[in-house]
């Protein structure tokens, strides 16, 4: 059985992954309480129901007990060595506040501070803070929107969220920040700058021109060769610890031409190398 454990900050998108979920043939549940995951766990795994054979749940900080350890039943799960993977969900403050304000709905622990949306995320961070430490899959969706969530979230999650590795090659844009799920980061920025030239400026590094300028440079080529023989070495160690997700991330200033080149050619290497492996140019569409 395939069980999944869907949790993370209120706002961070767990009821748009649910029905990605739902969509790729998980059998969902929204809400589950804690205590009960065990037992739910238990009456799936018994169930005939070819449903049931990949299931995602869930949990959150609706209704539970905050006093007395809301997760304790996922550490059942692991205790009693059953089968589960977790992914976490999370976001910036200031996006989670935006979208509360957007929405005009109220996060669920703001009547304990007098309605501040902030002093609720905060808290709710440090409540979260162990199972997000914990987690097989990581997801900031501060960038995201929602179809990009859904490409995400299909692309690791479509045939199963087993113990195989699943490689995601990120290029992002310094300025709009560092992607927090990231694994590792590499820094481009002290490569030759396709931006200056004036016929490239309004290009990506998925355009001939842009890719050729990037990739030809002797900068350049210096970081891919030493970048390929680190990332060879790496994924083996990744893949025999038993990971589930690596995310690779390679950053520029503004995420459209140096990093989506290199991502783009590291992706292609990883394929080669037979790993489940998914592209994501985080910033490539921003102005």
């Amino acid at each position: 059985m395939d069980f999944l454990i869907v949790t993370g900050l209120s706002g961070a998108g767990k009821t748009q992954a649910l029905h990605t979920l739902e969509d790729i043939g998980y059998y969902c549940v929204d809400n589950i309480p804690t205590k009960l995951i065990s037992t739910f766990y238990d009456l799936c795994q018994k169930s005939s129901d070819k449903s049931m054979q990949k299931v995602a749940v869930v949990v959150d900080i609706r209704g539970e007990n905050l006093g007395r350890g809301s997760f304790e039943s996922i550490e059942k799960l692991k205790t009693n060595r059953k089968n589960y993977k977790i992914l976490f969900l999370d976001a910036k403050d200031d996006t989670l506040i935006g979208r509360y304000n957007e929405t005009r709905r109220k996060h669920p622990l703001s009547e304990n501070y007098n309605g501040s949306v902030q002093k609720a995320i905060k808290f709710e961070r440090q409540l979260l803070d162990s199972i997000k430490n914990s987690a097989d899959y990581l997801i900031d969706t501060s960038f995201l929107s929602p179809a990009q969530l859904k490409k995400r979230l299909a692309s690791i999650f479509l045939n199963n969220s087993s113990n195989a590795l699943t490689v995601t090659c990120m290029s992002f844009g310094f300025k709009y920040g560092i992607p927090t799920e990231a694994d590792l980061v590499f820094d481009v920025r002290c490569l030759p700058n396709p931006y200056y030239i004036e016929e490239m400026r309004n290009l990506t590094g998925l355009d001939d021109s842009v890719k050729e300028y990037v990739i030809n440079s002797n900068e350049a080529r210096g970081f891919i060769d030493r970048t390929v023989s680190l990332v060879d070495y790496m994924l083996p160690l990744y893949y025999n610890e038993g990971k589930s997700q690596l995310v690779i991330a390679i950053g520029c200033t503004g995420g459209k031409h140096r990093s989506v080149t290199l991502a783009q050619f590291l992706y292609n290497h990883i394929l080669d190398k037979h790993y489940k492996v998914v592209i994501n140019h985080r910033d490539i569409n921003k102005i």
